[in-house]
């Protein structure tokens, strides 16, 4: 099953414009990073995920996924319970 989650528009961050999406599906995350002209993508492995950790703030979520090899994916700006909700998929 592929689950997608958007960041928050008023989050800040950058978000406003271009904000981040992260799709968690059976095999792997994958993370967009909008730009004026296309967009930067990250993808890990389910299986080679080492780590995730959130940070909540007053009303947002970051998340951090970290590989077990050198890569990670920082993304800002999710509702709090979107945030909850990636932990748990990822955990």
């Amino acid at each position: 099953m592929t689950h997608t989650f958007v960041a928050s528009r008023i989050s800040g961050n950058g978000n406003a414009i271009f904000p981040d999406k992260l799709i968690i599906d059976d095999d792997k995350v994958t993370y967009y990073k909008g730009k004026i002209i296309g967009y930067d993508q990250s993808v890990i492995m389910r299986e080679r995920i080492g780590s995730v950790n959130i940070s909540m703030h007053l009303l947002f979520g970051d998340i951090v996924i970290e590989s077990k090899g050198s890569q990670t994916i920082h993304a800002e700006g999710f509702t709090r319970s979107d945030a909850k909700r990636i932990l748990e998929l990822l955990s």
